[in-house]
């Protein structure tokens, strides 16, 4: 640089004065944020006031905006509430710098981000070049760590400044820029940041970098700006530390909470904060009964109710509302916050019911509290909520606090929680010295001078956030007794006008309300009266006068009342009388005229009230006096007592409306009977004694106060019977199908009839009905052989007590079997019967009631039951006589039918077998030898039109009368065509009337007899398939009496049956008697099979059109122990085995046992030979490689054949 000489150059003179050098104000300053989370409300919440009046949509900028008018730092909204919400201007916000997010307390909310959990710092400790970027990595820490959410870059600026050459000190700029690098990609670039202005000290900045990608996570720090050579320029910068930062993961699902990050710069600490919210929404009534509305909520949280709204108990979703009946409500049912463990115990999160919800509220009461409480009164509801409860109180007290909002009481009645609300209510119930104990009412006040004048009530006023004061003032009761302040805390309240009005009602209870009454009652008013009812007391010692009692008598326009030797009436001054009818309700009505003691009304009463119902009379001048009940207790024996609170029920506008009311003039004080009303009459069938009896039970409404009754009825327009009765209900016995006329009378106190009866017309059934069909029919396996069928008991009595159950089997397996073609089972069960254990049979059991009349069920149940071939068992002889080349006629060699058949047929129609021409025949029998009856064996001559018998013959005897023995007997002797004899087995009487069953039983036995050549074990299994029929389809036809008919068109022939039975011989020639069987195993030689036919009403018979037997035997196996052979061996199995016999399906040794040996020890070249192999055993021999015998070997055997003999 040219040197410059030191001189001065100038004009000379004056000399001027250098200016100040500029210095830059030291604007950059560090700064601190505080976060934190604020738990609000529980949830889920409607939302801030002012964004819900808004309209604002959650999640919005202009809903958060708005939000902000509702949050309060030291009593100062962040923005001010005349700014636009949409769009805020900066001078709009008393604090700037403030980051808010809000959850609203839904359960499936998500985590609000960047609230930060804990976090690790790194020092870097480096000056950042342009030249030089700095690179740090954070490794991938995952599985045996988490990943941090975020890094946190510090730098630090020690100066930011440029001294010139004028001594000037400026701010300076520098840019720098941070980038990210996800699992070694390419670098993403998060912040190009400027920090611009002058410090003469350290300032530092905070840059929060989210990491949504990759680990490892590289984070490079960019200087911009080029480097200062110049030591008169300070802009460098550090990369102080790097942090690692792990972010809070919560939800806090239904909690209302928000975040709130505020800058340090504009609070010296955390300041206080308010919210004004719209708080936990709460189900309210939904759609109304009758199409009568559905309830919603204007913009102040008033639920409007539709005109006319008709609550049916459905509640809607929960919804915001000041409504304090609901918040109540919300309160006693909610599981988490409120008392719905201890109120709503069964209610399952999970698997909500409003039915558990609400098990124990009385729902009605809570909506009609709702709809008082939300009139509008002065343009807003009568009673409103408003209320952060922050501490744990007792329910009791917290319950009463939230019910007195609305001046409810919360009572314990009937199983329930109700609400009983002091609104507008008439009277309903009476009270006069006729219904009261002889001690009559007892009263109780306070003094005057004690009463509160003035009543300041306290609220909390949302404008200005603070509690706040309303007072009333009564100047008449100041005047007189001077100020007299209580003061009271308006719960919940943030409205003015709502104090005011709760006020005016302390104070107007204090002045005019205070008189309490107590009394003791009988059991028939105490259980009907409930706390918070209003009642009327009519008590002739305060009036001075009687005007109330008990009803003598009544129409539907007059009372007739019990006294009036001691009873004021008259009918001046504007008279009403006041009745409780029939159904518990009170009655005013105004008076016509009043004729010594019967009083008329103008109109009528709704209903005719009952005798010894009380009465009340009122009229300009003496009026009831009217109270509130506050208790009711059950006291010793069947007294109530009862305390009640003085009601003015003129009060409601001078709380509302601030009228002035006038006082009440309280000073004054029966009965006709009318006929029951709701008369039904019911038959039932009943077990009485064991046996079913048919009666009708005729039943009523009792009357109130009526203790007799008359009952008049008669049979068939016959004579009417007569009989008096304290019960509402009668029962006649043992009815019969026909009419039957009933009227029922009522006894007044006097024991006189009702002017009127109660009629009834009721036509009768008796026992004349079929039973209900079985049900429930199922089937489960028993053994082997057998099954157990179950089924529900009968519903009809007639069926239980004197019926049966019928179990019938068709071999059909497609399931067109009926109860006409299947043959019983079994013997027919007792009525009460559930189960039976019967064979195990393939097709269909078919199942039906019968009642003790012998009527069947109308339908039929029935289970198939279709059977897969049985491989396991050898089929020794299958036979069907259904089959034979002349069907049901087994021929012999000398072409003549061995099959015995006695009163059956073979129809060739209809390929069946049945019974010939079954008759029921009557006629007359005489002794044919004397007199002497004394001597069994005498000779009897019946006489019968055409009886077409033959000797031999076996026919069944029923006599009509006399005293033999009914049975089956044979013909001796065919006299005539009209005239038999038969020989008798026992005494009888010289003459007499007799029915002759002919072929109503026959039998067919089958020719073949089957022999198995020795004594096995044989499962039998039948094929039999039958089918009952009416012989004739005119009415002539049938013989039964009509009235037991079921049918008169397609009728089924239930009257007929069918079985197939065996008989057994262990040596071919002695058998045992025949024994029915279905499915069976039978052990023996020989087996003799017939089948039985058999109808009880010869208008209907039986066909067989499948007749036979499958006789099978059991694969089985014998196995022995070890055994030794000496030579050729001779094995006797244990049990002898079937192996056939001649002239069955399994010829003589067709089917041998199958051998199977284990040779135990051979040498090489030995082997063993097994032959003679029969049912009774077999030989072995062992021998060696060269084919002799040999001695000594062991083995064993195993032998699989047919049959155990």
């Amino acid at each position: 640089m040219k040197n410059i000489p030191d001189k001065i150059i100038g004009s000379g003179g004056g000399g001027g004065r250098q200016p100040d050098p500029t210095i830059d104000d030291d604007t950059l300053n560090s700064r601190q944020f505080g976060t934190f989370l604020e738990l609000i409300s529980e949830g889920e919440i409607e939302g801030f006031a002012t964004a819900s009046k808004e309209g604002r949509t959650r999640g919005t900028t202009a809903y958060n905006n708005a939000a902000k008018k509702d949050i309060f730092f030291n009593d100062t909204p962040i923005l001010r509430p005349n700014a636009d919400s949409a769009n805020p201007r900066n001078v709009d916000f008393n604090f700037r710098k403030v980051r808010f997010v809000p959850r609203f307390g839904t359960s499936n909310q998500s985590k609000i981000k960047g609230i930060v959990n804990n976090s690790s710092s790194t020092t870097v400790g480096v000056v950042v070049r342009k030249a030089n970027p700095v690179t740090r990595e954070i490794p991938n820490r995952l599985p045996n760590a988490e990943n941090p959410d975020a890094v946190r870059v510090t730098i630090t600026v020690p100066q930011l400044q440029e001294a010139t050459t004028k001594g000037d000190l400026l701010g300076r700029t520098i840019r720098l820029k941070i980038s990210v690098s996800f699992n070694n990609g390419a670098f993403e670039e998060k912040v190009d940041d400027k920090i611009t202005g002058r410090t003469a000290d350290t300032y530092q900045k905070d840059y929060r970098i989210n990491l949504n990608g990759t680990f490892p996570v590289r984070v490079r720090v960019t200087r911009v700006t080029k480097d200062s050579t110049s030591s008169s320029i300070q802009d460098a910068f550090e990369w102080t530390t790097i942090t690692e930062v792990f972010d809070k993961t919560d939800t806090f699902p239904d909690c209302a909470y928000c975040s709130l990050r505020v800058d340090s710069m504009e609070f010296g600490s955390i300041p206080n904060r308010k919210y004004r919210i719209r708080g936990i929404k709460v189900r309210i009534p939904g759609a109304g009964a009758l199409n009568s509305g559905t309830p919603t909520v204007d913009s102040n949280g008033r639920i409007v109710y539709p005109d006319g709204y008709i609550f049916n108990g459905v509640m809607q979703q929960a919804k915001w509302t000041t409504c304090p009946a609901m918040i109540l409500l919300d309160l006693l049912t909610e599981q988490r916050y409120g008392f719905g463990v201890h109120i709503s115990p069964n209610f399952d999160p999970s698997n909500p019911s409003d039915t558990d919800l609400y098990e124990n509220i009385d729902l009605f009461t809570y909506v009609t509290a709702s709809k008082y409480s939300n009139q509008l009164v002065n343009n807003e509801a009568r009673f409103a909520c408003n209320v952060n409860i922050t501490s744990s109180n007792g329910a009791f007290e917290l319950i009463n606090e939230l019910a007195g909002v609305m001046r409810c009481m919360p009572i314990w009645s009937a199983g329930s929680i109700q609400l009983a609300q002091d609104s507008p209510k008439d009277a309903s119930y009476l009270f006069t010295l006729a219904n009261v104990t002889e001690e009559g009412f007892s009263y109780q006040g306070s003094s005057l001078k004690t009463r509160h004048t003035v009543i300041s009530v306290g609220f909390f006023n949302m404008r200005s956030r603070e509690i706040d004061f309303e007072e009333v003032r009564d100047q008449d009761a100041i005047d007189k007794f001077g100020i007299i302040t209580k003061q009271i805390k308006a719960f919940g309240c943030t409205s003015r006008k709502q104090a005011r009005r709760m006020g005016r009602a302390v104070l107007f209870a204090e002045q005019h309300e205070s008189e309490v009454v107590t009394f003791s009652t009988s059991i028939d008013s105490g259980v009907v009266v409930r706390p918070g009812q209003v009642i009327d007391v009519a008590d002739p010692v305060r009036s001075g006068v009687r005007v109330g009692g008990r009803v003598k008598s009544a129409t539907i326009k007059t009372i007739t009342v019990d006294d009036t030797s001691e009873t004021t009436l008259s009918d001046d001054n504007n008279p009403f009388v006041s009745v409780i009818l029939p159904d518990g309700t009170v009655e005013r009505k105004q008076v016509a005229q009043i004729d010594l003691n019967v009083i008329t009304i103008n109109g009528v009463f709704s209903d005719i009230p009952n005798s010894n119902s009380v009465w009340l009379l009122e009229n300009d001048s003496v009026l009831a006096q009217k109270f509130r009940v506050i208790t009711v207790e059950e006291g010793d024996g069947a007294s109530f007592a009862i305390t009640a609170l003085s009601y003015v029920p003129d009060k409601y506008n001078f709380i509302d409306k601030a009228e002035e009311i006038e006082e009440r003039d309280i000073t004054t004080l029966n009965d006709p009977v009318d006929p029951p009303s709701s008369l039904v009459a019911e038959e039932k069938i009943v077990a009485i004694n064991n046996n079913a009896v048919s009666k009708l039970i005729i039943s009523w409404q009792p009357v109130a106060g009526v203790t007799q009754y008359q009952v008049n009825y008669r049979f068939n327009d016959g004579n009417f019977v007569s009989t008096t009765v304290s019960a509402p209900d009668f029962e006649i016995f043992n009815t019969s199908i026909g009419t039957y006329e009933i009227q029922i009378f009522s006894y007044n106190s006097s024991l006189q009839l009702s002017p009127t009866s109660s009629d009834l017309v009721f036509n009768a059934e008796g026992k004349t009905a079929r039973p209900q069909n079985v049900t429930g029919l199922t089937i489960e396996p028993f053994s082997e052989k057998l099954i157990r069928l179950r089924w529900n008991v009968a519903q009809d009595i007639d069926v239980t007590h004197g019926g049966f159950v019928y179990v019938r089997h068709s071999t059909l397996t497609d399931g067109s079997g009926t109860f006409a073609n299947a043959v019983d089972l079994v013997d027919a069960l007792p009525g009460n019967s559930t189960q039976a254990v019967v064979p195990f049979l393939e097709g269909e059991y078919i199942l039906k009631f019968q009642d003790d009349g012998g009527r069947f069920s109308k339908g039929e149940t029935s289970i198939v039951i279709d059977l897969p071939d049985n491989t396991s068992q050898l089929t020794a002889l299958t036979r069907r006589e259904d089959l034979l080349a002349q069907k049901f006629c087994s021929i012999n060699n000398s072409g003549n039918c061995t099959s015995v058949k006695t009163n059956v047929n073979f129809d060739a129609p209809s390929n069946s077998l049945m019974l010939t021409n079954p008759a029921r025949l009557t006629g007359t029998y005489v002794q044919s030898n004397g007199s002497d009856n004394s001597v069994a064996g005498t000779v009897v001559t019946c006489a019968v039109n055409t009886h077409g018998l033959s000797v031999g013959q076996v026919i069944q005897l029923e006599y009509l009368t006399g005293d033999s023995i009914d049975g089956e007997f044979a013909v001796a002797s065919v006299v005539d065509a009209n005239n038999f004899t038969i020989t008798a087995s026992d005494t009888l009487v010289t003459s007499g009337d007799v029915v002759v069953k002919r072929n109503m039983k026959g039998s067919y036995e089958f020719a073949q007899t089957l022999d198995l050549g020795g004594i096995f074990s044989l499962d039998l299994k039948r094929h039999f398939l039958t089918e009952g029929f009416y012989i004739g389809t005119l009415f002539d036809d049938r013989t039964a009496l009509i009235d037991t008919w079921e049918d008169f068109d397609g009728a089924e022939a239930t009257s007929v049956n069918s079985k197939i039975l065996v008989a057994v011989s262990q040596d071919m020639s002695s058998y045992t008697g025949f024994n029915e069987f279905a499915n069976g195993t039978f052990k023996g030689r020989g087996f003799k099979f017939k089948a039985e036919l058999e109808t009880d009403d010869p208008a209907q018979n039986i066909k067989i059109s499948q007749l036979g037997f499958t006789a099978s035997l059991v694969r089985r196996t014998e196995q022995s122990n070890v055994l030794t052979a000496n030579g050729s061996t001779n094995v006797t199995f244990t049990n002898t085995f079937f192996t056939g016999a001649t002239g069955l399906d399994a010829g003589q040794n067709s089917n041998p046992p199958s051998i199977g040996i284990t040779a135990l020890n051979l040498n090489a070249g030995e082997f063993f030979q097994v032959s003679s192999i029969t049912g009774t055993g077999f030989t072995i021999v062992f021998k060696d490689s060269g084919g002799s015998p040999i001695n000594g070997k062991e083995f064993t055997f195993q032998a699989v054949g047919f049959g155990k003999g």
